[in-house]
């Protein structure tokens, strides 16, 4: 778990192993510290801030071309000036390390955003 998860890719999950344990959900939570465990650890979540729909919407569809291409897709809400996105793998009913990296690429997403913006 030393290893950036930003530097990983997601793996294909099929099923058939335990969840992430609360105790090692938090510690890879140590590389997402913006992200909120839920549901008693079950998953995974976080609200981004915009200055507006468009931004949100931007936001949303780099995220969508993310999860594509990480074949590990989120759950997300938005709306003018946030998004909310919500993670947990599926197949285990719980959280597992692409769950994370989603989260810390995800980050990287909305922080290149707030970059250009800053621009």
């Amino acid at each position: 778990m030393t290893e950036s998860l930003a530097g990983k890719s997601c793996t294909p999950c099929r099923g058939g192993i335990p969840p992430l344990t609360p105790e090692t959900a938090e510690a890879y939570r140590a590389q997402a510290p913006d992200w909120a465990l839920r549901d008693e650890a079950t998953r995974i979540e976080r609200t981004y801030r915009f200055r507006n729909f468009a931004e949100a919407f931007a936001f949303i569809c780099r995220a969508a071309r993310l999860a594509e291409a990480e074949a590990h897709h989120p759950d997300i809400g938005f709306g003018w000036g946030y998004a909310t996105v919500s993670l947990r793998t599926k197949k285990i009913k719980g959280l597992h390390e692409n769950d994370f990296i989603m989260a810390v690429k995800l980050d990287r997403l909305a922080n290149a955003a707030a970059d250009q913006v800053a621009d």
